[in-house]
């Protein structure tokens, strides 16, 4: 009779613990992604831009901020990393395509489709090959707690995943920085208007 109530008793508890994990909003999932199975695609690679800051090395990073003068977003990319808790990135550049498989792509899907994280942004190319997909994670108070960049091309690999409170209006202030990619359309814009291109059109 005893074992038959602890049973039940272990089962309830099990079944209270299962449904409590549940109800635990967003903040208590981590923004943080795994991404240490990538590392094997270093050696295939022909370029690998590898990006960890957090804590005291993220703070650092925001002082070399101050240090370029010649770009207006500086400052406010400055402000935006400041409550950050951390940015990381994982870049390849490959000779032939088709280095890395679908499943290295798809164990990265699969921690953005745990609760919390939602898709924002998919465009996907089938004659190019190319997949560009962006995730963001909100907390109990709808607060973005964190942002996650998916780009899949034939011939590179970018995972760019950025931790803590972020703006989604001054999110472009980090393209180029730190390893992010930069907009495609802020990239074509700055080359149009550059000194070299009105030389080339004169």
């Amino acid at each position: 009779m005893r074992i038959v109530e602890r049973r039940n008793g272990l089962v309830g508890l099990l079944v209270g613990l299962a449904l409590f994990c549940v109800a635990l909003p967003a903040s208590a999932q981590d923004a943080r992604l795994k991404l240490d199975h990538l590392e094997k695609l270093s050696a295939k690679a022909v370029e690998v831009n590898n990006v960890t800051l957090d804590g005291d090395m993220l703070q650092l990073a925001a002082k070399f901020l101050d240090m370029d003068k010649d770009d207006p977003e500086s400052g406010q990319a400055k402000n935006l990393i400041k409550n950050l808790k951390g940015i990381y990135v994982k870049n390849f550049e490959f000779e032939q395509p088709n280095q890395y498989s679908a499943a290295d792509v798809e164990e990265i899907r699969t921690q953005l489709a745990a609760p919390g994280w939602s898709k924002i942004v998919e465009n996907r190319d089938k004659r190019a090959n190319e997949n560009n997909e962006i995730y963001v994670m909100k907390d109990a108070h709808n607060n973005i707690a964190g942002i996650a960049i998916l780009v899949a091309e034939p011939k590179e690999l970018t995972v760019v995943n950025i931790v803590g409170p972020v703006d989604l209006d001054k999110l472009s202030a980090l393209g180029g920085k730190f390893g992010i990619p930069e907009n495609k359309e802020k990239e074509h814009t700055k080359k149009r208007t550059s000194p070299e291109a009105s030389h080339d059109n004169s």
